[in-house]
């Protein structure tokens, strides 16, 4: 048995490993166009920044490795340009001594991954212009920077890559700007849940443009759709596309975007061809509708599965659900599952809502808090997704939530999770408990909510009555117009104050004391509506709106 694997890196190389393991006689050879059969693509912006400081660090296996503990062929530099189904033959070009050859194989796995996308805009072809997807794309990235010394760098485009590129060329001493066409960066989120991405952006020193898009590449400088940049050089950062030329060629099916289709089991249409990785269309776990994720860990758990069924194991792959963490300076942003845009997109019909809660026991030194979403299933009160952002403690929380959703788990069942807890780590209910604890009191009818969005549309000609139950230092410090103050501990004094006619809209900082004051409004016959995620999300959502039309802090 022979296969021959067409790209290394995560789904190539763990394909690879994990077919030897399973084979100890099979003959496994690897493709790899570049010098480089396997490293770790996600660490490359942080060599650039400083915080890696060996690059060596990063190339996990080397041909030389593989061949020792795996006994696998790795030919770098060797390009596959034709595969003939027909004759079960891959055509070889190796780039260092210009021999053409053809190899045959028994079965064979496609890992080609995704390229960086390149605009079509005057300019994108200049020195001083970059893409990153590997180590060559990084050791450019990092010459320049020591050779030419720049000082301004804009990236454009708002994802993981953009917004990891930033902050490493922050670190690398360079001013820098993210110029993003959406209005808000890393698109997994809600746009409230970005805003305190981008009030923490911006406060790092980085400038940050959103609804602008980039016309040219200037000596010196960008030119947007609204404005323009200084910037000595720019990293391209605003998507990537698979790499399927080579697939398409050879009458493997590609959907319309250009990704290879397989089935669970990882096979293309082509018999005894399979393909993993970034190149390839998933089901998203939860839609259960067609996808395109590119993520290291998918790609792995893929190349781990075509190797089973090559080797006669059935193995199949689930779907991705998009379980992401990304460190911005010291603040961490998670994801998984659905937002509200994919959750709309595919026809479901979702509740969600808010909490803010400390890292570990608030009595502990050294916590901060962390805002958490969530959106479930309004039919199935399954957990559809979740977004937090914050600084300590949210990876683990994110991995939770992530592990509810793959098992099938409903919003309600967060608040039977038997999770650690000690003072430094978190709190006897932990966040994750407090999540299911809202929901359920949401699907109970014991809570009833009102979002941010919502604020301004409700009346203030009295035929409502809006309350902030804050203490007097808070309200002072900030307020929503036509709310009165009622602080919660002296609530009950005061309910002669509040008309038992008409709705009451409560709100506190966080979205807690004004659902206990709430259910003392309750207890006295009132219609109480909590605002989910209290003023201090409002008011982050509200002060980034606030920012100028096309929100650029650098534009000249």
């Amino acid at each position: 048995m022979k296969t021959v694997i067409i790209g290394g890196v995560a789904g190539g190389a763990t394909a690879a490993a994990r077919l030897r393991r399973l084979d100890e006689k099979a003959q496994i050879i690897i493709l790899e166009r570049g010098e480089y059969v396997s490293f770790a693509n996600c660490g490359l912006p942080y060599y650039i920044g400083g915080v890696i400081q060996d690059r060596n660090m990063l190339t996990l296996q080397t041909p030389e490795s593989f061949k020792r503990r795996f006994n696998v062929e790795v030919r770098v530099c060797s390009e596959a340009i034709r595969i003939d189904p027909m004759s079960k033959t891959v055509v070889v070009k190796n780039w260092k001594s210009g021999d053409i050859y053809e190899e045959s194989y028994d079965s064979l796995i496609l890992s080609p991954g995704a390229e960086p996308i390149r605009p079509n805009i005057e300019g994108v072809k200049r020195e001083n212009v970059f893409t990153l997807r590997n180590i060559p794309d990084m050791l450019r990235i990092k010459q320049y920077i020591e050779e030419k010394n720049p000082r301004s760098a804009v990236v454009v485009g708002g994802g993981y890559i953009g917004v990891e590129m930033a902050e490493n060329l922050k670190l690398a001493g360079l001013d820098v700007t993210i110029v993003e066409m959406a209005g808000h960066v890393i698109a997994p989120l809600d746009g409230d849940m970005a805003a305190d991405v981008h009030q923490y952006i911006r406060s790092k020193g980085v400038g940050l443009c959103l609804n602008n898009g980039v016309k040219s590449i200037q000596e010196g400088k960008v030119i947007l759709e609204n404005g323009e940049i200084p910037a000595d050089m720019v990293i391209l950062a605003v998507g990537v596309r698979p790499e399927t030329s080579l697939a398409a060629a050879c009458g493997i099916t590609l959907n319309s975007r250009g990704s290879i289709m397989v089935d669970r089991h990882m096979r293309t249409n082509q018999p005894d061809i399979y393909a993993v990785g970034d190149a390839i269309e998933v089901e998203d776990f939860v839609a259960k509708t067609p996808a395109f994720i590119p993520l290291a860990g998918p790609a792995n758990k893929q190349g781990r599965i075509a190797a089973d069924n090559i080797a006669g194991y059935t193995s199949e792959y689930t779907g991705t659900q998009g379980s992401a963490v990304l460190k911005i300076f010291d603040m961490t942003v998670a994801t998984t599952g659905l937002n509200e845009k994919t959750a709309a997109a595919a026809g479901i019909r979702y509740d969600k809502t808010y909490i803010y809660s400390a890292e570990h026991a608030s009595y502990y030194p050294g916590g901060a808090g962390m805002s958490i979403k969530i959106l479930w299933d309004k039919a199935s009160h399954k957990l559809i997704g979740a977004q937090i952002v914050g600084f300590g403690g949210v990876d683990k929380r994110m991995d939770v939530l992530a592990t509810v959703i793959r098992l099938g788990g409903k919003v309600t069942d967060l608040t039977k999770l038997e999770l650690c807890y000690a003072p430094p780590f978190g709190s006897a209910k932990d966040p994750v408990n407090m999540l299911g604890f809202v929901a359920e009191n949401v699907i109970s009818g014991k809570l009833k909510q009102f979002f941010w969005h919502d604020v301004d549309d409700l009346s203030r000609d009295g035929s409502v009555t809006l309350l902030d139950t804050r203490t007097v230092m808070e309200f002072a410090r900030g307020q929503i117009s036509g709310f009165i103050n009622i602080p919660l501990d002296s609530l009950r004094q005061n309910l002669d104050k509040i008309p038992k006619d008409k709705p009451v809209y409560v709100h506190c900082h966080s979205g807690l004391r004004s659902y206990i004051a709430c259910r003392i409004l309750s207890g006295h016959g009132y219609d109480c509506y909590n605002l989910a995620g209290g003023w201090r999300l409002y008011e982050s959502v509200m002060h980034d709106r606030a920012v100028p039309e096309y929100k650029c802090t650098e534009c000249k």
